[in-house]
């Protein structure tokens, strides 16, 4: 297939140029332990290919170091069919696989999807489309937006909708789903990006979303239908972990200037955001009463989110954890609201800046509470969830007053 995926024709030219008639794609199946599902969906997705895609394909199965029969099974279908090959890895890591495979491919476009094939496969054309044609480039699939239908449970699409809004909180992104395994990228994109991606493994797709909209690129957005598998093996709470602290590693990139997307952003021309980082909100007094009062209807509407979601938590998880993930939610969010609304500050300069220090508001906070719970439990061990929300009310009343004077602080140094 190698000298297929080869355009001689025109090597000189981008991949913006070619026609869509000469245009060829690498799909990428990461595999790990999928002996049971694989031949299954490898020839379902083969067959769809083979009659609805206009484009010249492959199939690349990449096997994470499986330890039972996924590998052989991937040789068989590799010996065949033409248009399917495997690629082995000795170490597990899905983003390990796809940048291997995506940095070794020849395809003009390079995309991968889950083994489970959780995502239906006719939302496959509108997701290239836009990469052929050059109209993008980035495309990905989205369970959250409108005209998607998904089918799964309450647990799963609660994490899914938190990790999300963290992430527009936290990293300021405009896309809506970070995490579905159905996405694509122009090659020659993925060769200036790719080598900026630490992640291996599941946080791999959010930091090269992140990193594609921080260098000005086009993300184009599929709205899918998707069907949860209830066989999956993910860890989801391993995974949300990992996530978190991918976050927190992103940052510090991006603020430190560690990250060179400034660089990449003129290597590949795309132009800078025209919008003004800084704009006053109309309504938003500028003395010091008004931010008070408006920093407090935030901070009640937070306090009440924080107790909801405590609360909801709870039935499922123990005191410190539920006041973990609560805690951590409606502290990006208040931050968020608190630099539109409060502050007058708008637009992505700053904005690491400003979420960095409504983190650091958040650890104190949260050592805060933590520390008031301990000391619940240590003077009344059997005491009422209601009990402990109002320890924890009065600790956060504290910790409140701290984040509004370092937000203050750090907002009015904004430019």
């Amino acid at each position: 297939m190698s000298t297929a995926m080869t355009l001689a024709e025109d090597a000189t030219r981008g991949p913006r140029s070619r026609p869509a008639r000469l245009a060829s794609v690498e799909i990428v199946i990461p595999v790990y332990n999928e002996a049971a599902d694989l031949e299954r969906s490898i020839r379902r997705l083969t067959g769809f290919l083979d009659d609805a895609l206009p484009y010249r394909h492959r199939v690349t199965i990449a096997d994470n170091a499986s330890t039972d029969d996924t590998l052989a099974i991937a040789r068989r279908l590799a010996e065949e069919s033409d248009h399917v090959r495997v690629v082995h890895l000795d170490a597990k890591g899905r983003g390990r696989a796809l940048k291997q495979t995506w940095l070794a491919s020849e395809a003009d476009v390079l995309a991968y999807m889950d083994v489970d094939l959780s995502t239906d496969l006719t939302a496959l054309l509108p997701l290239l489309a836009p990469l052929v044609s050059g109209h993008s480039d980035v495309a990905i699939g989205t369970r959250l937006a409108r005209g998607s239908r998904v089918v799964r449970g309450p647990k799963r699409e609660f994490i899914s909708r938190t990790y999300n809004l963290i992430l527009r909180g936290a990293l300021g992104v405009s896309f809506s789903d970070a995490q579905c395994g159905f996405k694509a990228m122009r090659a020659d994109v993925a060769r200036r990006l790719l080598p900026l991606v630490e992640d291996t493994n599941w946080f791999f797709d959010t930091e090269l979303l992140v990193l594609a909209q921080r260098s000005g690129l086009r993300i184009h957005e599929v709205p899918v239908d998707w069907i949860d598998d209830p066989g999956t093996t993910v860890d989801i709470a391993a995974t949300a972990a990992e996530d978190l602290r991918g976050v927190w590693r992103l940052l510090r990139g991006l603020t430190s200037g560690r990250i060179p997307i400034g660089a990449v952003r003129a290597e590949l021309a795309r132009p800078p955001m025209s919008s003004p980082s800084v704009a006053p909100v109309a309504g938003v007094p500028s003395g010091l009463f008004g931010q008070l009062v408006r920093f407090a209807a935030i901070g009640v509407a937070s306090t009440l989110a924080y107790a909801v979601l405590y609360l909801v938590l709870r039935v499922a998880l123990d005191a410190q954890a539920a006041n973990l993930v609560a805690l951590a939610v409606t502290a990006v969010a208040n931050t968020a609201a608190n630099r539109v609304i409060t502050f007058g500050v708008r637009g992505s300069d700053g904005l690491l800046t400003h979420h960095a220090t409504g983190l650091l508001a958040f650890a104190v906070a949260l050592g805060l509470t933590s520390g008031s719970l301990a000391a619940l439990h240590l003077m009344a061990p059997d005491a009422a969830h209601w009990v402990e929300l109002a320890v924890l009310a009065i600790a956060n009343a504290v910790a409140t007053g701290i984040r509004f004077l370092a937000l203050k602080l750090v907002m009015a140094s904004s430019p």
